[in-house]
């Protein structure tokens, strides 16, 4: 996550006068504390990029095989990248390269362009990388939490978005987007704070599925999925930072993505897909909090 993150919404919604002096200092001591908890990244993610082999085997380095392989990219941040894990078996994209290979009866080979701490702005680096040799075949984007974090405006973030689907779109890629998480999930943030980070999140996350769905890509709304897991099981499904998932919350997150997976790469072979979220179970944005972001998204539009 981005480190003073928090405490950049505390200060935006303050500075427009969204906040009484009163609560501006709680959401800022708020905030200090769950950056405090959370802490900074010191370790890189593991790494499991390779070649996986239906019958289990993996990550091999290049090697001839009979079949060309699937080739499959990971775009995003953190939970992408898969940040708070213990071994790199455990990692997302690993976990769904096995069950690809398994699935399609081809090898698979796994390319991770995913950055801890990265925003949607960044993917753009990312797809540039991915591009500058043979485009994979399936990408799977996870982002979003950043944007939040850093306060990146919702249509910038989505337009972002947008524009680095079309281009692996343009080179024959399937796109699977699991979108922006609930951070209302996230137990080092106390209340309000939490409430204004699980709105945000929650209409970003509505934004990026609609704009995904007319990109031409898939959505996999990871807040309505995961959310009510995470809030009644964090011991299990969170790391010991307490924002990140474990690896059992990264088993549960690659479980929802699997299908969309395995449907653009044109090798799902488990029936109808499974009839998921068209949007997120936030109630109208009549909200005052939500209504309180649209006012601090204009404000940073036009900083």
């Amino acid at each position: 996550m981005a480190v003073h993150g928090f405490r950049r919404a505390a200060v935006a919604l303050g500075a427009l006068g969204g906040l009484s002096g009163a609560l501006y200092q709680l959401m800022l001591v708020q905030a200090k504390k769950a950056e405090q908890v959370i802490g900074i990244p010191v370790d890189p993610p593991f790494l499991g990029d390779g070649m996986y082999l239906p019958d289990g085997r993996g990550p091999l380095p290049v090697l001839e095989v009979d079949r060309a392989p699937l080739r499959f990219a990971v775009f995003g941040d953190s939970m992408a990248a898969g940040l708070g894990v213990d071994g790199p078996e455990q990692l997302p994209g690993v976990l769904l390269a096995r069950e690809l290979a398994e699935e399609s009866g081809r090898p698979v080979w796994l390319d991770t362009h995913a950055v801890v701490g990265a925003t949607t702005r960044d993917l753009a680096a990312q797809v540039d990388r991915a591009l500058a040799g043979r485009p994979p075949d399936v990408a799977l984007i996870i982002i979003g939490a950043n944007d939040v974090t850093v306060q990146l405006p919702i249509p910038q973030s989505v337009a972002k978005l947008v524009r680095e689907l079309g281009r692996l779109r343009q080179a024959g890629t399937g796109v699977v987007v699991g979108t922006c998480p609930d951070l209302g999930t996230v137990r080092p943030l106390a209340q309000p704070l939490r409430s204004y980070a699980r709105t945000w999140s929650l209409l970003l996350s509505r934004a990026q599925c609609r704009a995904v769905a007319k990109a031409g890509a898939l959505a996999v709304p990871l807040a309505d999925l995961l959310a009510p897991d995470f809030l009644t099981r964090p011991a299990d499904l969170f790391s010991s930072d307490q924002f990140h998932p474990s690896a059992a919350g990264y088993e549960q997150a690659a479980s929802v993505l699997l299908p969309a997976l395995c449907s653009v790469a044109g090798v799902w072979t488990g029936g109808p897909l499974p009839s998921l979220p068209t949007r997120s179970q936030l109630a109208e944005s009549r909200r005052p909090t939500a209504r309180l972001i649209a006012r601090v998204n204009r404000g940073l539009g036009r900083a």
